[in-house]
């Protein structure tokens, strides 16, 4: 009875992957199969025009978006997670800290960028800029940033931090030399996520960086990335096409960087083990 119980529960299983599986495949081939066709020289043009409505201004936007992003929140993320995991003792502010970070999770991206633009565009003023939007979006990875990184430190054997304390290393060089480089895929997976996020994030960004069609020539400057150029040309219906092509050259972004990401991280994973 029990061989058939779990039996089932594997046929369950498999088939469910295998619907989620079919999902992700038929939303790529969708994208692609509608924007692939309508790829032209003209989207890849320097300077962006009404008449060839080129997505290269935003391409370079939305990669200077994601750099930014994480520069600023993969230090004070892995910080935190440091913190919680190593210095701080199972109490009332690890849980205060956890639920916050559990609150900021769940926040619509529409509220980061009302927050956003009240906070760094209008008080701080930095205006519509590639800065303001890379510290909203820095605030909206930062939880996924932080969980992930504290479940890769826990995931950790205990016997390492012993190891390396009986041989004699202080805390920080454990840290830095023995825990971080083990639990580095971990970190890498919660990055992958937050790349994932800037890439797709459009709502934030509108009341943010602003939707100039240029190339942001200073972090002061507005920059539309390429979510935000896809939704403004279906906005204004007038160029539909080009608006699927833009899908498709995202869509394809999206699993480059993925892609990417993930050898990098089975490569830091080789080299640890």
């Amino acid at each position: 009875m029990k061989n058939m119980g779990s039996k089932i529960i594997n046929v369950v299983l498999k088939i469910s992957a295998f619907i989620v599986l079919m999902i992700l495949i038929g939303i790529i081939l969708y994208v692609l199969i509608l924007g692939i066709p309508q790829l032209k020289p003209s989207l890849f043009q320097w300077k962006y025009n009404s008449e060839n409505v080129s997505m290269m201004p935003a391409i370079i936007n939305t990669l200077l978006m994601i750099v930014l992003s994480l520069l600023i929140a993969i230090p004070l993320g892995l910080g935190a997670a440091i913190f919680l995991t190593q210095y701080q003792k199972e109490g009332v502010v690890v849980k205060i800290i956890r639920m916050t970070s559990e609150t900021l999770s769940g926040i619509p991206s529409i509220v980061y960028g009302l927050f956003g633009n009240i906070f760094f565009s209008t008080f701080c003023g930095l205006g519509y800029s590639l800065l303001s939007g890379a510290l909203t979006m820095a605030i909206m990875i930062l939880p996924l940033i932080m969980r992930t990184s504290e479940e890769a430190f826990l995931s950790l054997s205990k016997g390492l931090e012993e190891s390396s304390l009986a041989l004699g290393a202080g805390k920080i060089r454990t840290i830095s030399k023995v825990l971080l480089p083990s639990a580095m895929p971990g970190i890498i997976s919660g990055v992958i996520l937050g790349m994932g996020r800037v890439l797709g994030e459009s709502a934030a960004l509108i009341y943010t960086a602003g939707t100039a069609t240029g190339l942001a020539e200073s972090l002061l400057s507005p920059a539309r990335t390429l979510s935000v150029h896809m939704y403004a040309l279906t906005s204004e219906g007038l160029h539909m096409d080009e608006a699927r092509a833009v899908a498709a050259v995202l869509m394809v972004l999206v699993l480059v960087v993925n892609f990417i990401s993930n050898k990098l991280g089975k490569m830091v994973g080789g080299k640890n083990e």
